[in-house]
């Protein structure tokens, strides 16, 4: 099986958004000697909780200190940006990292309305012209002369390899835009745990090929946490059982160490919340975690799994990634 990372550079209690951003970095270094197919880069507003602001920017980086993974973003929320400078972005990264870049882009705005509104600069943000955003992007991408007079320029640097374009997604609407495109899919199992062979053959089906992509490809991102056994696994998992449970109550902060976790007052009905959340959450023991995701892989049928761990010890977190590439490659 083929696995990557995505990451949103988590600030945990006790620790610094500048110490987040290193930490990705230590992870990408880690998973491009494990052997990890692509890391990518989440991107999260006016939060405390994540200091992966500007994916792109991280990108940068990560590509220049590794060798093999791709490198990207999971992914740019495009309402925030013009298609010229997304385009121009990528063309860069390409430019320095030729065959290793990813252009993953959402529809969602990132953060909360604040956010929203701030990034453009108080005025109505748009939320009805995402489809049409992205394929103007990828023209520009493509050094295509569009009919559009407003886009019909050069996105510079000209004539770089082409990065491989991805769309974020969890229905079957976006699954059919994408494949119209010719892009890839990246289906968010642990926003809804809504994954369906529906939705999956829905892009299959109906996939063009395009210059960014010849045939249909699916990778899955999951939020793991996986350890030497099922116990600790368990024990490392409680904060983001009682994270999730925050968000569920509106609330975002900051990753609690699990001895905090451990003694968290909860009530019943949180308990239950949490038992919920679990749906979108694997916990167990590394070989129970590996047996899962080729369950997964078996029945839908994707290409790769994209693995997400949040624990507040950089340490454990390798750990995860670590513990899955011994059972899976």
């Amino acid at each position: 099986m083929k696995l990557s990372v995505l990451d949103q550079a988590p600030i945990t209690s006790g620790n610094t958004a500048v110490g987040a951003l290193e930490k990705a970095e230590e992870l990408a270094i880690v998973a491009d000697e494990l052997g990890y197919t692509r890391m990518w880069m989440a991107e999260h507003h006016g939060t405390r909780a994540f200091a992966s602001s500007a994916p792109e920017v991280t990108a940068a980086r990560l590509a220049a200190k590794t060798n093999q993974i791709r490198i990207g973003t999971g992914g740019v929320m495009m309402m925030h940006y013009s298609p010229l400078k997304m385009a121009e972005v990528f063309k860069t990264l390409s430019a320095f990292s030729p065959g290793r870049i990813d252009f993953g882009v959402g529809r969602a705005p990132g953060g909360d309305p604040q956010s929203m509104y701030a990034l453009a600069e108080g005025r109505q943000p748009r939320v009805d012209n995402m489809y049409e955003k992205f394929d103007h992007t990828l023209q520009l991408i493509n050094d295509e002369l569009t009919e559009d007079k407003l886009y019909a320029m050069i996105a510079s640097p000209r004539g770089v390899t082409l990065p491989e374009a991805w769309m974020l997604g969890s229905s079957g609407n976006s699954a059919l835009e994408t494949a119209r495109r010719g892009v890839g899919y990246s289906f968010a199992q642990f926003f809804n745990g809504q994954l369906s062979n529906e939705i999956l053959n829905m892009y299959r089906e109906n996939f063009i090929p395009s210059p960014f992509m010849e045939k249909p490809e699916i990778n899955v991102a999951y939020l793991v946490t996986a350890a030497e056994t099922k116990e600790e696994a368990e024990y490392e998992a409680k904060p983001q059982d009682i994270a999730r449970l925050w968000l569920m109550q509106g609330k975002m902060g900051q990753l609690l160490t699990p001895e905090d976790a451990k003694d968290y007052p909860l009530s019943e009905m949180d308990l239950m919340k949490i038992e919920e959340s679990r749906k979108l959450h694997i916990v167990g023991s590394a070989k129970e975690v590996a047996e899962k995701l080729q369950v997964e892989q078996e029945q839908y049928g994707f290409d790769e799994a994209m693995i997400c761990s949040i624990q507040h010890s950089q340490e454990k977190r390798l750990q995860v990634y670590r513990l899955l590439a011994k059972e899976l490659f």
